[in-house]
């Protein structure tokens, strides 16, 4: 007998006056109600953050990673599969700010091991956006007026995996040093010597060893990835175990970058990091590398979320997204330009040129 899937989770926090909604407070690490005021700690919990076998995540089966059932939306525009509530019928993809009706579908994937929690909220977040539009030269101001004026930014969990690995490499390569040789040349008809910069290469080969912890890769195709790469440093010794009422008050993106993906693209983080190792090893001044044989063991990885504030505004028919990171407030976006300002000082540079062109000509 087959035995059915778990039923999707609803994480729901009801007041204990009220019967409102609570959600988790960042920065007081706590559950708060908007309605009455009400605030409660949060559950206690003995849950530890445990690393998983790469095999068993791989596992077609699941394996011992394990899993659970999510009532998720799926825009049509950026292809977002965000988390919402059963009750919730229409809404606004957070990501592209596309109007979409929600369907019933659910989302089977590994369970989050660990959460940062928002440390920021809405308005620390907005603040540090309309900071970043302000700074921005060439940006239109009308846009730095609609984001400041416009709807409170979404706070949105992330997903990301995590990769620790024990790396040994053997390594042959040629190291070159820089030494100097005397030449004669002809210059304007005179014989002068000159020293000339020559490059010894001599072979070398050897070993190195590194431990690889919390290689970070995020697992979501609806944002920019230049965008979330430049939202590190996460200080990931922030990281708790994942429980349900950290997201409460706000929604959480499943994955969309699977497992044997995201172990390749950490795979290539990691040969960038051995193979500026092996320079080092190598020494000299230049360095060439003509083989890594790279032997890979104990892999784990982890299935985290991390926090998020995103805000998606359509200005003038164009849509311009911004994140910031939910923990440091570092702010990272699509670079809006006003064809005004660029004009006028297009336009100004000219003139100035022209006036000091005209002052340089009376003078002679």
């Amino acid at each position: 007998m087959t035995t059915p899937p778990p039923a999707p989770e609803e994480h729901r926090f009801p007041c204990a006056n009220c019967g409102s909604d609570m959600r988790f407070d960042p920065g007081d690490n706590r559950l708060i109600c908007d309605h009455c005021g009400n605030t409660e700690s949060l559950p206690a919990t003995r849950d530890t953050i445990r690393e998983i076998a790469i095999e068993e995540g791989l596992d077609a089966r699941g394996g011992a990673a394990e899993q659970e059932e999510t009532r998720v939306l799926d825009c049509p525009s950026c292809g977002a599969q965000v988390e919402f509530d059963p009750d919730i019928h229409a809404a606004e993809c957070p990501f592209c700010a596309t109007p979409v009706v929600t369907g019933t579908g659910t989302n089977r994937h590994i369970k989050p091991a660990g959460v940062i929690p928002f440390v920021l909220e809405e308005r620390q977040a907005h603040q540090a956006m309309s900071e970043w539009l302000g700074n921005l030269w060439f940006a239109p101001g009308g846009l730095q007026d609609y984001a400041k004026k416009g709807r409170k930014l979404s706070g949105i969990y992330v997903p990301f995996w995590t990769f620790d690995a024990q790396t040994e490499s053997t390594y042959s390569g040629q190291r070159g040093d820089t030494y100097w040789e005397t030449q004669t040349v002809v210059r304007d008809g005179k014989r002068q010597q000159v020293q000339v910069a020559k490059i010894r290469w001599t072979p070398r080969r050897g070993r190195v060893a590194r431990f690889f912890d919390d290689v970070v890769v995020l697992a979501s195709r609806s944002l920019p990835k230049r965008h979330t790469d430049a939202l590190e440093p996460w200080d990931m010794s922030a990281l708790s175990p994942y429980a349900p009422h950290f997201l409460a008050g706000f929604r959480a993106e499943a994955y969309q970058v699977e497992l044997a993906d995201g172990l390749t693209e950490a795979r290539a983080h990691m040969d960038a990091v051995i193979a500026r190792d092996v320079r080092m090893d190598i020494g000299g001044d230049q360095q060439r590398i003509d083989r890594i044989d790279t032997r890979i063991s104990d892999v784990t990885f982890k299935h985290v979320l991390l926090p998020v504030w995103v805000a998606a505004y359509k200005y003038r028919g164009t849509s311009y997204r911004f994140v910031v990171n939910g923990q440091t407030g570092r702010v990272q976006g699509e670079r809006p330009w006003s064809k005004w300002k660029i004009a006028f000082a297009v336009i100004a540079a000219l003139i100035a040129a022209a006036i000091v062109g005209y002052i340089a000509a009376q003078s002679q």
